[in-house]
């Protein structure tokens, strides 16, 4: 567990934000000032680095640095990209990809899919195969570039590219160049490459940390209404429109499939009636051939993120 006095996630990404925006606004004062700006940056990022691999060193030599330590270590959201701007991480980047993989897989799994890690190549490419379906979900794109992709570039920024291939095909498609884990970061790597805008936005939203199991909740994320559900351990997101009357879920409450299992949650829509398979993606039963937009989200246990267009965002 996280210590009390560090800031909540929220607080110290922004706090990354702000630095960046602070040093493209030094770029006013000329290149001089912008140059100068980037070096003290640099300069303390180095300085704290060499501490913070002095400080692992010696908790190595007292015998202290065990499994349970650099899991405790990696699993810190902080601490862990901390560590990993100075190449410091205590997992090599296949184990975090695997780990990145690892977290959206029930996410794919609510849409019948699945992910393969094949290889991490020297070059820094990640190559992976894509498994099941989406059962005629036609978000699949979104699914791969957004819970994927996302995922792995948070768990590994140093990744310069991505290929996927399906089972069935066996073709390859090579996703454009990742986006770093923190803007900031980028800036104190020279070689780092320029950020693809992938027209989407990770935002956290608290309210649906604690949702109960069986619960439906409206939220506003940025600027885009949001309709969300929770199913067990299994959490979902739409845009809050109904597909049919093209309104708001407001007193929308799931609900069990006549005849369907324990797992079965279908979101009825209290003004026209139609009912969403919550698992399927959010397709209509009613045969109307309508289907609600799903969002990708990741959940660690303790935050919620979901994906957003960035139009939308802020």
């Amino acid at each position: 567990m996280a210590q009390e006095t560090a800031p909540a996630a929220p607080e110290w990404r922004t706090t990354g934000e702000r630095i960046d925006t602070l040093i493209a606004a030094s770029g006013s004062g000329g290149a001089v000032a912008r140059e100068r700006s980037e070096e003290l940056v640099r300069l303390v990022v180095d300085f704290y680095g060499a501490g913070l691999e002095r400080l692992l060193d010696l908790v190595h030599e007292q015998g202290r640095l065990d499994d349970d330590v650099l899991a405790a270590l990696a699993g810190d959201d902080l601490v862990a990209t901390v560590l990993l701007v100075h190449g410091l991480h205590p997992y090599g980047v296949e184990t975090r990809v695997e780990q990145a993989l690892e977290s959206v897989r029930p996410y794919l799994g609510s849409h019948g899919g699945d992910v393969e890690l094949l290889a991490v190549t020297d070059e820094g490419t990640v190559r992976l195969r894509l498994l099941g379906s989406c059962d005629g979900c036609p978000s699949s794109s979104v699914t791969l570039k957004l819970a994927v992709q996302g995922a792995v570039e948070a768990a590994a920024p140093e990744i310069t590219s991505i290929e996927v291939e399906t089972a069935a095909e066996g073709d390859a498609v090579a996703a454009g160049p990742l986006v770093p884990v923190d803007s900031l970061f980028a800036r104190l790597h020279a070689d780092a490459g320029a950020a693809e805008d992938d027209g989407a936005s990770w935002e956290v939203v608290p309210e649906l940390s604690g949702l109960e199991s069986g619960a439906v909740a409206r939220v506003d994320v940025g600027r885009l209404p949001v309709v969300a559900c929770r199913v067990g351990a299994d959490l979902f997101a739409f845009e809050d429109r109904c597909a049919r009357c093209e309104r708001p879920f407001e007193g929308a409450a799931l609900a069990r499939r006549l005849g369907g299992g324990s797992g079965d949650a279908i979101l009825r829509c209290a003004g026209c009636r139609a009912h969403y398979d919550v698992r399927r993606a959010g397709v209509c039963l009613d045969g109307d051939s309508l289907h609600l937009a799903p969002l990708p989200l990741l959940s660690d246990g303790a935050t919620v993120s979901v994906s957003v267009p960035a139009a939308v965002a802020r």
